[in-house]
């Protein structure tokens, strides 16, 4: 962040449009400009957190306070160039969600974004100071988005925009330097439509746009630190890291939904790529730290940990395995986590079951 702090100080009219071209330019799908300011969604937010519905996420009751404002994180800071990043929605479904399967876009973006605040400072002659969030810090960047003329807040709480759908990244880069601003996205595009509420399989929607994080695939696949629910585990099957089943059935993303750019380092990695849900679930229970930490390096995935991702794995070859699959949950029974070994106890018996002669029914 640079040291001088420009407050008050009118830039350039046709500054904002220099800086989306450049944003653009560096490769970004969306660009738009938000005045900073109070977060109209932060009473929304602050509800959703006292009813529990953010799980195990402390993190996010801490900065509740620093999230009511987008100005909170240095002082003069005024507008924001908030940005989209699409990820390939077009890609095909599969046992990891799309904006997984390659490098973090956390890397990317920082990139990027940090890119365009020196170029800020260059195009006005004096140093600006400004700070980048790709959803790391306390900051409510669907608002911001939306505030920037992005998207609507869909019903399966994502942002969507009517030319893009759902299936990209929100960046913002905070600056302390006026800017126009876009006009705010107001329009609710969703109308009657219910294909997200009604296709998640862990009816993870309390109403629409209120979502019970603790019931939430992704959540439970990724943030939950202990045991899957065992009156879920079956709702979750052969999806191994992440889900985009309610992005999947959007209309939005039906029709608008992009192919990820040949060469694009969020492209599938090789331990990913061409992988059915039990082959990677395999290959996962298999795994030692030093093969995880290679495989996975400047992944995403690695935030699960590896004894997360081998509980995920149990799970689904307890939903999507065979009785081939016995000998690899046997030998996760002597893994050193308990928490693996719960799963795998789970799997084998949910197998034993399902691969029970008919011979065997009591009926």
């Amino acid at each position: 962040m640079g040291s001088a702090i420009v407050i008050g100080v009118a830039a350039d009219p046709a500054l904002a449009n220099r800086l989306k071209a450049q944003a653009y330019g560096l490769g970004f799908d969306l660009a738009g400009i938000a005045r900073l300011g109070p977060a109209e969604t932060a009473p929304a937010f602050r509800d959703w957190v006292a009813k529990g519905y953010a799980g195990e996420m402390a993190y996010l009751p801490r900065g509740a306070e620093k999230r009511s404002d987008t100005r909170s994180p240095f002082p003069g800071a005024v507008s924001a160039l908030v940005v989209g990043l699409d990820y390939g929605g077009a890609s095909p479904p599969g046992t990891v969600a799309r904006y997984a399967r390659g490098d973090d876009y956390h890397d990317i973006m920082w990139r990027k974004l940090d890119t365009l605040h020196e170029w800020v400072g260059h195009e006005v002659g004096r140093p600006v100071p400004g700070k980048s969030y790709v959803d790391t810090g306390p900051i409510l960047e669907r608002d911001l988005a939306r505030r920037a003329g992005l998207g609507w807040f869909g019903k399966n709480t994502n942002l969507i925009n009517p030319g893009s759908g759902s299936f990209f990244f929100i960046g913002s880069l905070l600056l302390g330097i006026e800017l126009e601003p876009d006009t705010p996205f107001e329009a609710d595009r969703c109308g009657t439509c219910t294909r997200c509420l009604d296709a998640c399989p862990t009816d993870a929607f309390v109403e629409p746009r209120v979502l019970d994080a603790a019931r939430c695939i992704s959540y439970l696949t990724i943030e939950a630190r202990g045991a899957i629910p065992v009156e879920l585990r079956e709702s979750i099957g052969g999806l191994l890291y992440g889900c985009d089943i309610c992005q999947d059935v959007c209309p939005w993303n039906v029709r608008f939904s992009r192919q990820l750019d040949e060469g694009s380092a969020l492209a599938p990695r090789d331990v990913i790529a061409e992988k059915d849900a039990a082959a990677l679930a395999r290959e996962i229970l298999a795994m030692s730290q030093a093969d995880f930490s290679a495989a996975f390096r400047k992944s995403p995935m690695k935030r699960a940990r590896l004894r997360g991702l081998k509980r995920n794995a149990a799970v689904v070859l307890g939903n999507v395995g065979s009785a081939g699959d016995v000998a690899v949950l046997a030998a996760a029974m002597s893994d050193e986590d308990p928490l693996v070994r719960d799963h795998a106890a789970w799997a084998l018996e949910r197998i034993d079951s399902l691969t029970a002669p008919e011979s065997w029914s009591t009926e």
